[in-house]
């Protein structure tokens, strides 16, 4: 079953973004709470938003989004931050389930557009992607500021 996330959820899909993560190869890279998914989610202002597959009362797969902003089309899209779902369920539709609720909300919404990055040596995830018609941006490269450097671009001002 795939829904909006609810309070409750944020252990589920904790795990699955550590799952991801490590995946990913990151596996220390979650500085990420329960606590803070809480606020994220669920708190006064929240400005991302879940959906989850539940099977067997467990969270098994999400996707994590937010609004972006088009000054070309002047409207919303979604940001897909993360998609994941758990190795033992792959192959049973659900990340299907969860870009096609994605899908959907855009077009319930009026947002011309969902996008999304994915690495470069994921090949599983590039041919699933490929095969629900998605295009890659070849011409586009994402570009990061963290940390020191952030701080660094901040003091500019």
């Amino acid at each position: 079953m795939v829904r909006r996330a609810r309070r409750g959820d944020e252990e589920g899909i904790l795990a699955c973004i550590q799952a991801l993560a490590d995946y990913e190869r990151e596996p220390d890279a979650v500085e990420n709470t329960a606590e803070m998914i809480t606020e994220t989610l669920f708190g006064a202002d929240p400005r991302a938003f879940t959906f989850v597959v539940e099977r067997e009362g467990g969270i098994r797969g999400i996707a994590v989004w937010f609004l972006t902003y088009s000054t070309w089309t002047g409207r919303h899209g979604i940001w897909l931050e993360d998609l994941f779902v758990s190795a033992e369920d792959r192959s049973r539709g659900y990340g299907v389930a969860l870009l096609s609720a994605l899908a959907g909300e855009c077009v319930a919404q009026g947002y011309p557009r969902l996008e999304w990055t994915v690495l470069d040596w994921n090949e599983p995830a590039i041919g699933f992607y490929r095969a629900l018609g998605a295009e890659a941006m070849d011409d586009w490269t994402t570009r990061r500021v963290t940390g020191e450097k952030l701080r660094e671009l901040a003091a500019r001002v």
